[in-house]
């Protein structure tokens, strides 16, 4: 089987997050537990698989892996997967369709390279925050969200400088009963070239800080347009690596768009059994 590790929400080498991304030959899925033990020799945030589909509302089907579990949504592993496609020669013109656990999906690769995703947009409802999150996180937070179907717990922080500090006891923060903890304040100085930051840890689902976290924008989008009053913004994920993500807010989706650069392509000489 062949498999690529693509920086995603990048367009430098060793940044951005890393996702393994596998095209399949078909007809079918490997098992289940085959594709999650590859997951965890890849031991990146998420490992994606491509399956082409021969018709129908989309052109191929998508499953993304943690190195313990599938999820419903992955951002990074998508435009990784989409960047791949791109450069087997795979992508016909326009739009390009996913049939994913989260839903029918679309993305879009421009000659420069940009992949732009087309997601659902998650709800920012406000609440108070999970009992222990702050003592976890150690220091309080100004305000908490739910985030709908995303099922992270949305955490506003007072400045960039607190977002960047955070030391979180992510021992305490695997018990929340949340897909995830996402923090986020306005950025310290808008001429940098990103209007809010963000950080994403979910060690419940075997990643302890995601380095830039796709599906968490579809919530912080929405966010930050309401607040900034307007539909365009870009956000950066102060993980070690980093990375920008410009969104725009189109009703109830949130287009995300970024670039990536291929790292490594080899062959796994040895599949497990599942």
């Amino acid at each position: 089987m062949r498999i690529r590790i693509i920086d995603a929400f990048t367009d430098r080498a060793y940044s951005g997050n890393p996702a393994a991304v596998c095209l399949l030959d078909g007809p079918e899925w490997p098992g289940a537990e085959q594709m999650r033990r590859i997951a965890a020799e890849m031991n990146l945030s998420e490992t994606a698989f491509a399956l082409p589909l021969p018709g129908g509302d989309a052109d191929w089907a998508l499953r993304w892996f943690t190195p313990v579990e599938e999820v419903n949504l992955c951002g990074h592993g998508t435009l990784a997967t989409v960047h791949a496609l791109h450069a087997d020669g795979l992508l016909g013109e326009g739009w390009v369709r996913f049939d994913t656990r989260g839903g029918l999906l679309r993305a879009l690769c421009e000659a420069d390279g940009t992949i732009t995703l087309d997601f659902p947009a998650n709800p920012h409802l406000p609440q108070e925050p999970a009992p222990g999150v702050e003592q976890a996180l150690g220091r309080p937070v100004l305000a908490a969200y739910g985030t709908g179907a995303l099922g992270d717990s949305l955490l506003l922080l007072p400045s960039e400088h607190a977002v960047r500090a955070l030391c979180p006891d992510l021992g305490a923060l695997a018990r929340l009963p949340v897909r995830g903890i996402l923090v986020t304040a306005p950025a310290d100085d808008p001429a940098a070239g990103y209007d809010f930051v963000s950080r994403y840890f979910a060690p419940a689902a075997g990643i302890a800080e995601d380095p830039v976290t796709g599906s968490a924008h579809t919530a912080l989008a929405p966010y930050w347009a309401q607040r900034l009053g307007r539909t365009k913004v870009t956000g950066y994920q102060a993980s070690p690596r980093g990375g920008l993500v410009r969104c725009e807010v189109t009703g109830d989706r949130v287009l995300l768009a970024g670039r990536a650069v291929t790292v490594l392509d080899g062959t796994l000489r040895a599949l497990p059994a599942g």
